[in-house]
């Protein structure tokens, strides 16, 4: 089925069959952290992994350590796997929820703990960009995109500025995933955000 790249809100998304070389190492480095655990993971079962080479690995990790900030890059992989989804699911309000719930199945079945925690401390203390916060991401441009759809048809709130819905929607998961690692996991990530985030929905809903 076709899906039509431009939505309310305006802007291209990337299309989601071309996996880019980078996306296949994060992918890839990823998907082994979880498996084998990032100590037990070399630079070189990664490359073997993604399909790729050791140029191009270097090309845009200077080494393992560097693999740590690209999560944000995974969760927007997932973010563009999930956008044709969207077409299927009703109002700008079902359409966040399904993302949210979404995401935080694939962090908590998916991605090590430990990792997580590692990310938000190197992400804390980066001198330079800070990848989650970055609103030129896959993330926020698909965040303005619904926002803006959703208050166009007046299913959202026009009290609160399409810049600071996202912001609110953004600060909740992170403080969610936080919480999480705060507490070593021992809650389910995905049924804390289905039990706190329509309270959200409340907030911004007209």
């Amino acid at each position: 089925m076709a899906v039509n790249r431009k939505s309310a809100g305006g802007g291209n998304m990337p299309k989601i069959s071309e996996k880019s070389t980078k996306s296949k190492i994060v992918s890839a480095a990823w998907k082994l952290f979880y498996e084998r655990g990032y100590d037990g993971t070399t630079v070189e079962e990664i490359i073997f992994e993604s399909g790729t080479s050791k140029g191009s690995f270097y090309h845009y990790f200077s080494g393992k350590d560097a693999l740590l900030g690209s999560l944000a890059d995974l969760f927007d992989q997932k973010y563009i796997e999930l956008e044709p989804r969207l077409a299927q699911t009703e109002g700008c309000i079902e359409k966040l929820l399904f993302l949210n719930e979404q995401l935080f199945d694939m962090i908590e079945n998916t991605v090590d703990l430990d990792l997580i925690k590692r990310m938000y401390a190197t992400q804390l203390t980066a001198k330079g960009e800070k990848t989650l916060v970055d609103h030129n991401r896959v993330y926020f441009r698909l965040l303005r995109r619904l926002v803006a759809a959703g208050q166009a048809s007046g299913e959202l709130t026009d009290k609160l500025s399409s810049g600071d819905i996202v912001k609110y929607y953004a600060f909740c998961e992170r403080a969610l995933i936080y919480d999480w690692c705060l507490c070593g996991g021992e809650n389910s990530l995905k049924q804390s955000a289905a039990a706190l985030m329509p309270f959200l929905m409340k907030r911004i809903e007209a």
